[in-house]
């Protein structure tokens, strides 16, 4: 694997841990109540980056794990499911020494997020679900390209096949996605680095694979049933429509409120970093949430 290039904020660190059989890779710092940011496809812990050091001024252990499969984190063989992602969390929590953790996930990062709650409802103390349409609970309307869904969804999901079809071709497809998603927030620089890491062996396969598992993961989000925790849903102002994503999460959750984050686009957290932080930090310290 590539050596780590990319700077971090100061007063955090580039670190990896062993857990659940994988390697993953994580940027943390700060001190106080955790939380975990969970990011999307095709990013990897860097789509936080302007926002990690801000709520650790609020008072948070900010961690900024890899998703398995993506940036420096290990590519395992074969498939695997939101469910496996949220054991390796879990376990990199206590790894880290918390029992318990707010988290927040965007895109792909919110499926893994909401399993993660359904799997371990006393550890996630607040949830924050973000531009993406829940498995289970929305998603499926949304996949079928012949009813109107986005075509990107089965094609993802036939990982071997997307892999071999974009290799050598990693920036050209890439490219599109990331300037589609954001307002200026991802910058050259973090293009660069995503790049690096998606261009590592097998690294677009390990992408693809959050993907491949998304209807046996909205089965298991319904057989589960909902969460109790607060849960909040945010998305930027120019990002995905937030309706489908409400919608879900007042199924899957019982206490559910919303938020705009403006001026923002799919990549909310780093175009608008500053009232990202804001927003959270209100959620995370009122009683009741808001």
């Amino acid at each position: 694997m590539s050596p780590v290039r990319v700077a971090v904020p100061d007063g955090f660190s580039h670190r990896f841990a062993e857990v659940n059989g994988v390697r993953l890779h994580f940027v943390s710092g700060g001190s106080g109540p955790a939380v975990v940011l969970l990011h999307g496809w095709p990013f990897s812990w860097i789509e936080w980056r302007a926002l990690i050091p801000l709520l650790a001024e609020r008072g948070f252990t900010v961690i900024a794990p890899d998703l398995r499969g993506s940036g420096d984190s290990s590519i395992p063989a074969g498939h695997w499911t939101k469910r496996d992602e949220a054991e390796d969390l879990h376990q990199l929590l206590h790894h880290l020494g918390h029992d318990q953790a707010h988290v927040v996930g965007t895109d792909v990062g919110t499926m893994t997020a909401h399993a993660w709650a359904q799997a371990y409802p006393q550890e996630v103390t607040r949830l924050v679900l973000s531009e993406a349409f829940l498995p289970g609970y929305g998603l499926e309307d949304h996949m079928n390209h012949a009813t109107g869904g986005s075509w990107h969804f089965g094609f993802h999901a036939q990982s071997d096949l997307a892999a071999m079809l974009t290799d050598g071709k990693e920036e050209q497809y890439l490219g599109g996605f990331w300037s589609m998603m954001t307002r200026g927030g991802i910058t050259d620089a973090d293009r660069a680095d995503l790049l690096r890491v998606y261009t590592a062996p097998d690294a677009m396969r390990g992408g693809f694979e959050h993907y491949a598992t998304l209807v046996e993961d909205g089965r298991a989000a319904r057989a589960n049933g909902p969460v109790g925790m607060p849960v909040l849903v945010l998305n930027g102002e120019h990002g995905l429509p937030q309706g489908v994503l409400v919608d879900g999460a007042r199924r899957a959750a019982t206490d559910v409120r919303a938020d705009i984050a403006p001026g923002a686009a799919h990549t909310f957290a780093a175009d608008n970093p500053q009232w990202t932080a804001e927003r959270l930090a209100l959620f995370f310290t009122t009683t009741p949430a808001v």
